[in-house]
This record gives C-alpha cells, sequence and structure tokens, in this order.
C-alpha cells in the first residue's frame, strides 16, 4: 500500500514494530485533502492526489506498512472527527487535549487559513480594474452618445464561486499577508467581476447593456437592514412613441447573492424583479399585474427602487427560530449592552489573475426548499421539498429558508411619483437561510455569514435594452415625492429617523465592515499564535490549516499561490 508525504502532518502513537523498522507515521487521507467542491484551481483532485502518492513512496515505508498492518489502531472518520469539534489533521495526542478543552473555542471558531508563500512584491501594488475595449455607441433619448465597453483581464463570479480583490500588506501577517481592497472606480456602481458575461459597461460602471439575451448585473454593495433608495433610468427600451416596438428590454429589482445571472431579475425566488412591458412585477417567473393598465416602462423613465429590511437583531432571531411575534412587536434599538454583534467568519483564500490578485470563497448556494417553492412538485409524491413548501413562507416556518421578514416590503416610484408596494414579507437572507456549497468545509460552516449576505441592486438587459443606475452620490435625477408615514414627513437622506438612504452611503458603511473584520481576523488568527509559523515554519496542533499539496491552492512546497484560469 502506497503512503503519502507525512512531513508536514503532526505524529500518531506509534505503534509497536519491529526496532529496525522506521517509526510509522499516520497516513494522509484522500477525505482530508480533497475539498468537497472542486475549485477551477483543482478540477482533478482524485488523479493530482494518486500522483502524490506514488511519487513520494518508499520501500521502507512499504514494509512497515505490511509488518504493520494488523496492529493498526481504528481511526475515527473525517465526519466522526467533525462532529467532535476536532480539526482533521489533529494527533490522537491532539484530541485528548481538545476534548479537555471547552467545545466553542477562539481556534474552532476562526475561519479556516491556508499556508501560503510569502507574497511578491507587484502584490503591494494598487488593485486595478478591468481592461476597457470599446464595443459600440448608442445615443440616449436626450440625444447624448454613450460609447460602452467590452471588460476583460478580470474574473467573473461563477462555477460557485466568489471573488473579491485584495492586496498584499505586512501588517496582517497572521493571516494571509492580504486583506480586502477595492479598484477604480470607487463608489457604488454596477460591478464588473458580479455580471454575466457579455454584458457592456461604461467605464464609470453605472450604464450596462448587453446584444444578447437577458443578463444580469449586480451592484458592488448589498444592504442587509434599514430603509435604501436608488434610481434608474432606461435609455433604450421600450420608446414612448412606438406601437409594439422596441429597442430592447430590461428589468431592474434587488437580487440576492443566489440568484441566477444569466437570467433576468425576478426569475427564482431569490431575486425580485419590475418588467418594462406592461410595468409588471416578476417573482419566481410569475409575471403579475402592478402598473395601472396600458402604461409601461419607457425610454426616458426613471424608476426608483426602495427597500425596507428589518434589523440584523431581528433577522438573526428570525432564522435561528426565537423570533416571537407578540414580544418582538417593535424593530427598535436594543440597550447598548445587550446588542449582539454579527459572527463574521469568511472562508477565503487569496489567488492570482493574471495581473490581480483575488480572495476566492465558496459562494451561496441554492435549496432545494427554494427551488421546490418555484416549483411545487405535484401533491402525494412524499418528496422532502414538497413537505417542506406546504405551508406558504412565513416568519415562523419550519425551514429557515422560507421564513420571510415581518414589515419588510419594495416600494417602486416612477419619475418620483410612488406607484405602489409590489412585495411585503421578503425572504431571509441572513445563514441559515443562506448556505454556501453543501459540504464545502468543516462541520457546519456551509451556513456561516461571511458579512456581504443581503439584497443587491439589480438590472438585467436583453438585445439591445440599456439602464443607468443612480445610487444617490450626486442627487436624484427625480427626488420621490415625500410621504406621511406615522404622522410625520419622510424625507431623504440617512440623518431621518425613517428616512431613506441613497444605496451610495451603504458603499461607505461595506469599506468600514470590510477593514474592521479584516483586523478582526488577523487578531484572531494571532491570539491562537497562528502567527508563529510564519516565524518558526511550525505548525500548531489544532490549528485549522488546509495543507495545499492536496487542495492545488498552495502550500509549503509550492513556490507561489496558484493561479486561477477562467474563460473571459
Amino acid at each position: 500500500m502506497a503512503l503519502a508525504d507525512t512531513t508536514n502532518c503532526p505524529q500518531r502513537e506509534t505503534t509497536p514494530i519491529p526496532s529496525s523498522s522506521i517509526p510509522q507515521k499516520r497516513a494522509l487521507l484522500e477525505e482530508d485533502h480533497s475539498p468537497a467542491i472542486s475549485s477551477p484551481l483543482n478540477p482533478d483532485v482524485a488523479s493530482k492526489s494518486t500522483t502524490q502518492k506514488v511519487q513520494f513512496q518508499t520501500p521502507e515505508e512499504t514494509v512497515t506498512n505490511t509488518m504493520t498492518r494488523e496492529k493498526r489502531t481504528k481511526k475515527d472518520s473525517l465526519k466522526k472527527r467533525e462532529s467532535k469539534g476536532l480539526a482533521p489533521f489533529e494527533s490522537s495526542r491532539s484530541t485528548q487535549a481538545a476534548n479537555k478543552a471547552p467545545k466553542e473555542s477562539l481556534a474552532d471558531m476562526a475561519p479556516l487559513r491556508y499556508k501560503l508563500a510569502p507574497p511578491k512584491p507587484t502584490d503591494f501594488d494598487l488593485a486595478r480594474g478591468p481592461i476597457f475595449t470599446s464595443h459600440h455607441e448608442t445615443t440616449d433619448p436626450s440625444g447624448n452618445q454613450i460609447e460602452f465597453f467590452e471588460t476583460s483581464d478580470h474574473v467573473y463570479n461563477k462555477k460557485s464561486f466568489h471573488y473579491t480583490h485584495c492586496i498584499a500588506d505586512p501588517t496582517f501577517p497572521s493571516m494571509f499577508y492580504y486583506r480586502r481592497t477595492d479598484p477604480e472606480p470607487y463608489g457604488a456602481h454596477m460591478s464588473f467581476e458580479d455580471a454575466a458575461s457579455h454584458v457592456y459597461f461604461t467605464k464609470s460602471g453605472t450604464h450596462v447593456t448587453t446584444d444578447k439575451g437577458f443578463r444580469m448585473s449586480r451592484a458592488n454593495v448589498a444592504v442587509r437592514e434599514g430603509k435604501w433608495y436608488w434610481e434608474c433610468k432606461v435609455t433604450r427600451g421600450i420608446p414612448k412613441d412606438s406601437s409594439g416596438g422596441s429597442n430592447g428590454h430590461v428589468r431592474i429589482g434587488f437580487a440576492r447573492r443566489e440568484a441566477s445571472l444569466d437570467a433576468p431579475v425576478g426569475f427564482d425566488a431569490y431575486s425580485y424583479g419590475l418588467r418594462d412591458a406592461s410595468g409588471q412585477k416578476v417573482h419566481m417567473s410569475r409575471p403579475k399585474d402592478f402598473f395601472p393598465t396600458d402604461e409601461s416602462i419607457c425610454e426616458g423613465d426613471v424608476i426608483g427602487l426602495e427597500i425596507n429590511l428589518p434589523s440584523e437583531r431581528l433577522h438573526r432571531k428570525i432564522v435561528s427560530g426565537q423570533y416571537n411575534p407578540a414580544v418582538d412587536v417593535e424593530d427598535s434599538a436594543p440597550n447598548p449592552r445587550d446588542i449582539e454583534y454579527p459572527n463574521i467568519i469568511r472562508d477565503r483564500i487569496p489567488i492570482r489573475f493574471k495581473a490581480h490578485i483575488y480572495f476566492e470563497k465558496i459562494d451561496y448556494q441554492t435549496t432545494k426548499e427554494l427551488e421546490e417553492l418555484m416549483n411545487p412538485s405535484p401533491v402525494g409524491t412524499g418528496s422532502a421539498g414538497a413537505n417542506a413548501t406546504a405551508t406558504p413562507p412565513n416568519p415562523l416556518h419550519p425551514v429557515p429558508g422560507l421564513r420571510t421578514l415581518p414589515r419588510s416590503y419594495i416600494k417602486v416610484y416612477k419619475n418620483g411619483k410612488l406607484m405602489g408596494t409590489p412585495w411585503t414579507d421578503l425572504l431571509a437572507f441572513l445563514p441559515p437561510a443562506s448556505k454556501m456549497g453543501s459540504g464545502t468545509t468543516q462541520g457546519n460552516r456551509d451556513a456561516l455569514d461571511d458579512g456581504e449576505v443581503g439584497y443587491y441592486p439589480a438590472v438585467s438587459v436583453f438585445r439591445g435594452g440599456a439602464v443607468e443606475v443612480n445610487f444617490g452620490e450626486d442627487g436624484w435625477w427625480f427626488p420621490p415625492e415625500s410621504l406621511t408615514e406615522e404622522g410625520s414627513d419622510v424625507e431623504m437622506g440617512g440623518t431621518e429617523e425613517n428616512g431613506r438612504r441613497p444605496v451610495a452611503e451603504r458603499y461607505n458603511e461595506q469599506i468600514v465592515e470590510d477593514t474592521v473584520y479584516d483586523i478582526i481576523d488577523e487578531v484572531g488568527f494571532w491570539a491562537i499564535g497562528v502567527g508563529k509559523d510564519r516565524i518558526g515554519g511550525k505548525v500548531l496542533a489544532g490549528e485549522k490549516v488546509m495543507i495545499g499539496g492536496g487542495t492545488g491552492r498552495g502550500g509549503d512546497n509550492d513556490e507561489e499561490i496558484k493561479e486561477l484560469v477562467q474563460d473571459d
């Protein structure tokens, strides 16, 4: 039986063997080193692991393994060790010590850490955006020329993975030597990475179009709580003087991370969209009348979208099953001593793509319950999904993904005039309502909050349709009319108690949150002693380290972190 290289693995207790034999070391298991979901970096995990085992086989190890095969002590399986809260690389002695330690230690809650080579000098350069290549020009209803560009030399969020820019920073030695950053253009705009292929942008990222079928683009900011507002202008679509013809179509709304980018907004249960034709509202591909009869969204119209979400404190109560409608009547701010801050854990790894450095992390995936909600199975099939969706979504639903947020809504304005509220009681999105790919990491880490789940402003364009977005940084094209709620005027801006805040302000908040989370991660790794192996080259017992040789993501014997290969 061939053995793998065990240089970096902790020793197990020695099995009695003849003194002339080499001491037995723990064999690397396939299940320990193969990620549950292959990423673009390791498409052929099985063959790679097999190659490594053959490469490091020695005659002495073969003889030793043969002589001691009958005396080997059966080890716990990976799942059994995970159920005990242990790292997969802990030795038997480490296991005994871990059993005496508190179950929820800092090391258990820390993000996974991958051993990487030091960064290159170029990794300290400022992040760069995509390369723009002119694709075509068009004219808006006012006669202005708009030049759209094809973006290249950047990675797309696909294949179940999510990417964000990062930069090397020597002040983060315990983590990766890398932290989150953003390239130009700075500010809230439609994301170049979080868009389907064949979506064309202006250089500011505020104008999108396509010459293909429906393609979606999400903004680079997500809203998680509070009341937010943004607007968009249709620059190519249904002409106002047309009798049925069009220059393309658009849909606008909000979409979660799980929503498909190769489909229009409102296609699935993860997004809410508004059609230009007849002004219909769409959710789970079910169009319903919303605008008055014979009224559509035409070229030159400005559509404003307002979303209201409860506080994350109440949201967490709902998804954890602790919500009590009789007690949690008001969503007011609690006593500062009672505030529960989000537990943000980001499992990510820096990778290269051409001249860029990105953080790669496993993205949130669709669930069977919401797929069943969109396409119910016939009654009597006995499927788990059918049983779960027998009860309509509500805040107390037994399935977290089918729980709704009380007092949440989306309102629609046309040219500053309120058209109505097409959606209320939006579906919850905080984990475990949202989950990453099944079995992606250890234990229940697929239900962790990485700080970027939420509702994203989103637009879809179809065969020439074009939309320009405005997140309120420089004011509004059509400020929404003032409304009276609970006896007081509600004005735009973030200073009013019930005010609608521009999404541009959320971008600034998101930058602050990323900075805080990076510092917390660094301090957390330093507190459990992970940073010591940067200096002494040691791996501490119980440390959650994924060895790069088995995952294809970089390791002690690698000269460089891996480079992502992805079609533009």
